[in-house]
């Protein structure tokens, strides 16, 4: 199936709702910084205001996710969206507030939505036929790293040019004009009887080296985006080029993805197999960026880099689609967004610690080291998985037969007594 026939009307209004719904989340860490840049401490307080709206994100994303009815997903959706919105209104129209209160609200407007992107991700894939899956999220992912690569320019662009409150009305407003498209949506995707809590709690964790793999990958993008600054200064290269390089990480990805869903047949092998090999590439590709100590050469690494960026998170979504029951899915995928949140912080954390005792590059290498432990650490989970796929079918199979065969028992015993009677 090409892209062009994704270009349906429910296709369109679902990316007209992801737009709206997304921009505000990836304006949200840029945006906070510069609400509160001027007051005494600014900078501090705007990481502090950062980290609670994305702690928000990682805590609520699971929760919610797991309650979410896949038949009737809208109105969870619907209140998640009116919650975020709500939020950043509260920080646009309460700029002066007190630190406390603006934490709170920065909490709230990442809790809120959190399970939002697992959720129109499911429905995305239920409003087009099997064969297009691959297609839909890859233009899902080209969607996104799009979003992404605007979202700080405009964020920037507001603050500094209109008012730095300016940025999050705006993220209020496009949050509610969200909200309202969601009636131009399905009610939900079609799905399997939902299972019991604990039976979809065992599925989601049964995945669970897809989400260490996924968090591997964004450990990447962590150390790409944090470190590049001080990395440039350290090279004795202009730190304003560090927008520009990331910008071609970005469309490089949005490439990357692209071309990924331009093979209706699929790539060969099996997607742990891609997800693997794509993920230790883009680290060989973080790791030369740490080495390298030119400018045309680090933006041909980082642009390169990307570009196989987007098939390994693809592949990561695709193999949890493959693991988890419909029913399960919105609740897998926000897992997978808490995964990976987790994954970007902890590798910030551990790159923001080791700068002040070593030198950029070697904060770079020992991130990518962490990605190839997480990396190995998932794959060899991903194949235990795979060996115990078929022993669990054949127990069921065998199950069934057994029932077959008491039931045939059963029915000739009772017709042997029908005869006696007789």
């Amino acid at each position: 199936m090409s892209y062009r026939e994704l270009a349906t009307r429910p296709v369109l209004a679902w990316s007209a709702v992801t737009v709206a719904g997304r921009l505000p989340v990836a304006m949200a860490p840029l945006a906070l910084v510069f609400l509160v840049r001027e007051r005494p401490g600014g900078y501090s307080l705007g990481a502090v205001l950062a980290a609670a709206y994305v702690i928000g994100e990682i805590v609520a994303a699971p929760v919610l996710g797991m309650r979410m009815n896949a038949e009737r997903a809208r109105p969870q959706l619907v209140a998640g969206l009116a919650v975020g919105a709500a939020g950043f209104a509260g920080l646009g129209l309460l700029p002066d507030a007190h630190p406390v209160v603006l934490a709170l609200l920065a909490l709230l407007a990442g809790a809120g939505p959190a399970a939002v992107p697992g959720g129109l991700r499911a429905m995305l894939t239920g409003m087009v036929p099997e064969r297009a899956v691959t297609q839909a999220m890859s233009m899902e992912s080209v969607l996104t790293f799009a979003i992404w690569a605007a979202a700080p320019a405009l964020a920037t662009g507001l603050a500094l040019g209109v008012d730095p409150a300016v940025p999050l009305l705006l993220q209020g407003a496009l949050m509610g004009l969200s909200v309202a498209g969601l009636w131009l949506l399905p009610a939900g995707w079609s799905a399997e009887p939902p299972g019991e809590g604990a039976s979809v709690r065992r599925a989601l964790l049964r995945a669970w080296p897809v989400y260490v793999l996924g968090a591997g990958a964004l450990t990447l993008l962590a150390l790409a985006e944090l470190i590049l600054p001080a990395l440039l200064e350290q090279r004795g290269i202009g730190i304003g080029w560090a927008g520009p390089l990331l910008a071609g990480f970005s469309i490089g990805s949005a490439v990357g993805a692209f071309v990924y869903g331009l093979r209706s047949g699929g790539w060969p092998g099996p997607l742990p197999v891609q997800s693997v090999v794509l993920v230790l590439a883009v680290s060989a590709g973080v790791a030369l960026v740490a080495l390298l100590p030119w400018t045309v050469g680090i933006a041909i690494t980082l642009a390169a880099s990307g570009l196989l960026m987007a098939p390994a998170m693809l592949t990561r979504n695709l193999a949890l689609r493959e693991l988890l029951p419909p029913s399960a899915l919105a609740a897998g995928y926000s897992v997978m967004y808490a995964a990976v949140g987790a994954g970007y912080a902890a590798s910030g954390t551990l790159a923001g610690g080791l700068l002040k005792v070593v030198a950029p590059s070697t904060a770079i290498l020992c991130g990518v080291g962490l990605t190839v432990l997480l990396t190995v650490v998932g794959a060899v989970g991903e194949r235990r998985l795979a060996r115990r796929a078929p022993v669990v079918q054949e127990e069921a199979s065998e199950d069934a037969s057994e029932g077959v065969s008491e039931g045939a028992t059963g029915e000739a015993s009772e017709e042997a007594a029908r005869k006696v009677r007789r």
